[in-house]
């Protein structure tokens, strides 16, 4: 993925960005023990996942631009 504004990783969900979570949780991943594997890619829809990151950054864009206007930095990342 490029040309992602960094304004989106301003908007956080504890210590990662909204998009560096979903990234996460959306990865394809064997469980160890088990041998069970979680793909949450869909089959019936093979865009859904760049339609959703899509969203996550249209949503973290307009939540950093609306918390700075507020002057809310309690939902942005901390400057350094």
């Amino acid at each position: 993925m490029s040309g992602i504004p960094p304004e989106v990783f301003e908007y956080r969900l504890g210590n990662r960005s909204v998009l560096e979570w979903i990234i996460d949780q959306y990865q394809v991943s064997t469980d160890k023990r088990s041998g069970i594997t979680n793909d949450p890619n869909r089959s019936d829809d093979p865009q859904y996942i760049v339609r959703l990151i899509g969203q996550v950054i249209t949503v973290s864009l307009e939540t950093a631009k609306f918390a700075q206007s507020l002057g809310d930095k309690s939902l942005l990342a901390e400057e350094a």
